[in-house]
């Protein structure tokens, strides 16, 4: 763990490329807001770029600075990314953290004025099916800008770092996504919903194809079970999908659209078990958050789920979901928990949110030093 604060005025961190914080988004947001609150505790000024008013202009100790954007589904991350350094190169900084590959260009303006940046790469982003021809065709260009713009690039799956190393011959820094560990005892929201401890199926993710809450849908209307199925997730640019998603007369299917904060974590602490069907990105957040809570995971078997999983949770394949969730139901209840168990241990060994800290904060002094 990185020592103390050397003394003098404390470190200024910058952080930009989500859509800010309080976390209300996806997996960006909840990691820009947890890290920014760890490292404030710990006495440096932190600065996290918004999109999204707060009423407040700090929020856990971190300074917010709110940027207009322009509101598209192919605009929006650029045009505020390209906002937020502005004004980063007018009021200055020790050192910047961005997120999203597809901001890689804009790393290179602060670092031609020389302050050093970090960039958090995410997954191979141009495979998502949302994406157009021309969007695909710039994030497959930020993979190769990422490779010499930023001061270093974070990658937070061993499989993205193994990546970019056969791809370009970049090395990168390898961080983890972080969760908490344990249960929460409330169940408030599971009344709201009508959902009872132990007797439902969790999806939670964005609603967008490469998610596959479709899929997920339609293979639990296979399997004959009295549980139900809470499909937990919404996306700003994915109406027609997520018509095609909520078309269904199970009455065992719930789909409120996203819920965060404490209402999440009740929802992952009590399902009979967690699905995450998830095939593009690298680390991928919801699924380390269900195993921090003790569930039992089904996970979609691709490179990066399965290093998160480490053995502790059943893979399944595209065509073979309705019989793994059949396979769960037959299960004891003491081999559900004993996996549910392996899941949480590997959480806490692993991916804790102190852990993942102590590695950022020792690679921002680092880059601040250089």
């Amino acid at each position: 763990m990185p020592g103390p604060l050397m003394p003098g005025p404390p470190m200024r961190i910058a952080l930009l490329g989500t859509r800010g914080i309080p976390a209300n988004y996806g997996g960006f947001e909840t990691f820009a807001e947890e890290l920014s609150a760890r490292l404030a505790a710990r006495g440096y000024e932190v600065t996290v770029y918004c999109r999204k008013p707060f009423p407040q202009p700090r929020y856990r100790g971190v300074r917010l600075q709110y940027l207009p954007t322009i509101r598209h589904k192919y605009l929006d991350t650029l045009a505020h990314a390209l906002l937020s350094t502005l004004h980063l190169l007018r009021h200055g900084s020790d050192v910047a953290l961005y997120c999203n590959g597809a901001n890689a260009i804009f790393t290179a303006l602060p670092r031609i004025l020389g302050m050093p940046v970090a960039l958090n790469v995410d997954g191979i982003e141009r495979q998502r099916k949302k994406w157009n021809r021309l969007a695909k065709a710039w994030y497959l260009v930020s993979e190769w800008l990422a490779t010499f713009c930023p001061t270093v690039v974070v990658t937070d799956a061993l499989a993205m770092q193994d990546y970019y190393r056969r791809r370009y011959g970049k090395p990168t820094v390898f961080i983890p996504y972080g969760a908490e560990v344990g249960r929460v005892e409330g169940c408030e929201t599971l009344a709201k919903l009508g959902l009872e401890p132990g007797k439902y199926f969790l999806y939670v993710s964005r609603m967008e194809p490469e998610n596959h809450p479709l899929e997920v849908r339609e293979a639990f209307e296979r399997v004959s079970t009295s549980l139900k199925l809470a499909l937990i997730g919404d996306a700003p640019y994915a109406r027609d999908y997520i018509r095609r998603v909520r078309d269904t007369r199970d009455p065992r299917i719930v789909m409120p659209g996203a819920i965060y904060g404490a209402g999440y974590h009740e929802l992952g602490s009590h399902c009979f078990a967690y699905i995450h069907a998830t095939e593009v990105g690298g680390t991928h957040p919801a699924l380390i958050e269900a195993m921090g809570r003790g569930a039992l995971v089904l996970y979609r078997n691709t490179p990066e789920n399965a290093e998160v999983a480490g053995g502790a949770g059943i893979p399944f394949d595209p065509d073979d979901l309705a019989a793994k969730l059949r396979m769960v139901l037959e299960m004891s209840e003491a081999d559900r928990a004993a996996l549910g168990q392996r899941a949480m241990d590997r959480v806490r060994q692993r991916y804790s949110w102190e852990a993942v800290t102590d590695a950022y904060e020792k690679l921002l002094r680092e880059l601040s030093l250089k």
